[in-house]
């Protein structure tokens, strides 16, 4: 599963081409810091396009993109997922929006194959906005969930990167029966709360994970300190964002929001010690990507 916040995100500028047939390319990124690479077939935003070109049928000329990043890299909140769901989305745009976002997640899936694994946890809420359930990859089956409430999200992002692959490596190949049929119950519990737009079970079951949180949540410095204090602040619940290091604590109103945020960033740098990059208090997005 996975949602979309309000906020900032990436963006990118499409251009046409001329008489070059599915020829992609990436005239700049800002935003990176210069570590990402300006070969389309290379990078997810490149990869996102080619595929839509493809979806189009393959129009008789081409495409250059500009991608101002506005996630962080290796932060654990989709940050490729959103490169590749503005570059789909832009390059449809510029042929008039032909395809709908449902058809161009699998552009997007593609991208994500490439640069994070093939999971559409991502992809398909960036594009889609919302909550997302992702029932299968192989074949896509996806299912919105609409959330009917209020629902707020505190992320704060410390100045720390966790890899995905990196991150990924310390999960058990193996769980215990009782903790797999904990999960999968709080898996439930989340839909619930989804559907019945109610931010405190829904933050109650994200706060309950009991197979990752517990190998990841110790290699983010001072992560223990931060959930209490995000609780203890009047947080339903807070967990790892992704892979990390970013957190997030589930809410229903800003000004709280903005309490637990302050609580969260002070945690961090009396236990970690740890900067913090940004803390933002956000809506849930129900649009997803968008042309500007």
């Amino acid at each position: 599963m996975g949602c979309a916040v309000e906020g900032q995100g990436d963006t990118v500028t499409a251009t046409v081409l001329p008489d070059r047939p599915g020829h992609v390319e990436i005239e700049s990124i800002e935003g990176d810091g210069g570590r990402l690479t300006l070969e389309a077939p290379k990078n997810c935003v490149g990869i996102a396009a080619i595929e839509t070109l493809k979806l189009l049928g393959s129009p008789s000329c081409g495409v250059s993109l500009k991608l101002q990043k506005g996630l962080p890299l290796g932060s654990g909140m989709g940050s490729s997922a959103a490169s590749a769901a503005a570059g789909a989305w832009a390059v449809n745009a510029l042929f008039g929006a032909p395809l709908s976002k449902q058809v161009l997640v699998p552009a997007g899936l593609a991208s994500e194959a490439i640069v994070s694994g093939y999971h559409a946890d991502n992809i398909a809420p960036a594009l889609l906005g919302g909550f997302v359930l992702i029932r299968s990859c192989n074949p896509l089956d996806i299912q919105q969930l609409s959330f009917p409430g209020d629902l707020w999200f505190v992320l704060v992002n410390p100045v720390f990167e966790a890899p995905t692959a990196e991150m990924r490596a310390v999960l058990p190949k193996q769980v215990p029966m009782a903790s797999a049929v904990h999960n999968s119950a709080m898996g439930g519990s989340l839909v619930a709360g989804i559907l019945q737009g109610c931010a405190k079970a829904t933050g109650r079951a994200l706060d309950s994970d009991c197979i990752i949180e517990p190998v990841r949540g110790p290699l983010i410095p001072g992560f223990a300190a931060v959930k209490k204090a995000a609780k203890d602040a009047g947080a339903y619940g807070c967990t790892i964002s992704g892979a990390g290091p970013t957190c997030v604590a589930v809410t229903d109103g800003q000004q709280q929001g903005e309490r637990i945020a302050e609580a969260m960033v002070q945690a961090f740098r009396q236990s970690g010690p740890l900067e913090v990059n940004s803390a933002r208090v956000v809506r849930l997005d129900h649009e997803g990507a968008r042309s500007i």
